[in-house]
């Protein structure tokens, strides 16, 4: 009598262009010591499947990825096949050492700084924007922002709902956007490695529901130059033992000091920050003004067009628990980690010079003389190659890497013009 082969186990982790990498076997072998065998250049695996030429890792090396038994989610069985329970991995030496080029390893780094040097905590949640479309090609005829748009994709929300209700991340918002099939969903507030997890568990789940229900979810930040784009969207606060840190009805902004030098942070290193942050050859076709993403480099009061937004905060709530910043120029194509890291290591250098903000932009940011966002990529990637405070935060080996992918994903769409990137990275992500 055959025994009936039990679930996989998918042992993974999020790479430098934020694609869920990793090694399947039985979950009965599973062994959350010593993990599953793992490449150096697999950090270097660009988002069209090549490996960035010129990584400083070639052939050589071994890693383990060593599954977090804290983050099982279990994914349905997808066209008649078993469950498949994902772990999220961190990647380790052989000698069990954390990698130094691990993205999730570095954002464990930065939290611990932000703690160690300054007694402080973050509470971070995540908006994701994708755009669900049928594998029919039939068009999206919902309107905007609309019920008849949430319905339309029915069971797909309802789906989503219970997907993520079985991996045990609460879903705070699931609401039509503003594009034809453009969608968002929110999470509550997390510690930053809880919600970096998170942002790269849900993306998988959408896309699995999506799937099942012969519809396909794409985070792409653009689909169309002339389209409605997809952000990712990180609000944040500080916390210090437990407690709200971030506001002061007298302060700047209604900013506590020590959020004021965590911002400047920020905005110090902003240029730099874009390359993780936005760092696809489309993101920068979205970060423009006049399409409701991120073109100033400043803070701005309620303003969808400042790097960072202060989020209001409704009549009768708590200023303390509800006031926070939104970081508003990132996009799914980033590796959450990593993306948080850099924030996170940009708030700490701004803590540590005692940095403080020039001013809040109450009006359109075009108007305000404040400077603008990179242009492009190849300005955002020049800043970070300037900025050496930035490169003192990670190693050597992982900015190569990050920057060598950028310039391989360049050439490799150096004869498309924008539409057709755009379409591209819709098949992509």
């Amino acid at each position: 009598m055959t025994q009936q082969a039990g679930p996989f186990a998918f042992i993974g982790t999020n790479d430098l262009v934020a694609m869920t990498r990793g090694r399947a076997l039985p979950l009965a072998d599973i062994n959350f010591t010593t993990g599953v065998g793992w490449v150096p250049a697999d950090l270097a695996v660009t988002a069209m499947g090549g490996v960035a030429e010129g990584n400083p890792f070639g052939a050589l090396g071994d890693l383990r990825l060593v599954p977090d038994k804290s983050t099982e989610v279990v994914f349905a069985g997808l066209r008649g096949g078993l469950p498949v329970h994902m772990f999220i991995a961190d990647q380790v030496r052989l000698d069990g050492q954390p990698w130094e080029c691990c993205p999730r390893t570095q954002l464990k780094n930065a939290v611990a700084k932000l703690k160690d040097l300054h007694g402080l905590e973050l509470s971070v949640a995540f908006e994701h924007e994708f755009i669900v479309t049928r594998n029919d090609g039939v068009p999206m005829t919902g309107h905007p922002m609309a019920f008849d748009s949430m319905r339309e994709v029915e069971p797909f929300g309802s789906e989503l709902a219970k997907a993520f209700a079985s991996a045990g991340i609460p879903l705070e918002n699931w609401l039509p956007e503003y594009g034809a099939g453009q969608f968002e969903y929110t999470t509550p507030p997390a510690d930053p490695l809880t919600a970096a997890d998170r942002a790269v568990i849900t993306k998988d789940l959408a896309r699995d529901v999506a799937a099942r229900h012969d519809m396909r979810a794409s985070f792409a930040p653009l689909p169309h130059p002339t389209g409605v784009g997809n952000g990712l969207h990180i609000h944040f606060s500080l916390r210090r033992d437990g407690k709200p840190a971030s506001y002061d009805s007298d302060g700047l902004g209604r900013m506590t000091r020590e959020f004021q030098s965590a911002a400047a942070g920020i905005l110090e290193h902003a240029r730099g920050l874009l390359a993780i942050t936005a760092p696809s050859q489309i993101s920068f076709l979205r970060l423009t003004p006049h399409r409701w993403s991120a073109g100033g480099v400043c803070v701005g009061d309620q303003n969808r067009e400042a790097l960072l937004r202060i989020c209001p905060i409704p009549a009768g709530s708590d200023p303390e628990k509800m006031f926070n910043l939104e970081y508003r120029a990132a996009d799914a194509t980033a590796n959450p980690w990593l993306t948080m890291a850099a924030m996170i290591y940009a708030m700490v250098d701004g803590l540590d010079r005692g940095l403080t903000l020039d001013g809040i932009v109450e009006g359109e940011v075009e108007e305000s003389g404040a400077p603008m966002l990179p242009a492009t990529l190849d300005e955002a990637i020049d800043a970070l190659k300037g900025d050496a405070i930035m490169n003192s935060w990670f190693a050597a080996d992982l900015m190569a890497t990050h920057i060598g992918i950028r310039a391989t994903e360049k050439a490799a769409v150096a004869e498309l013009d924008d539409a057709a990137k755009c379409a591209l990275y819709a098949t992509l992500y």
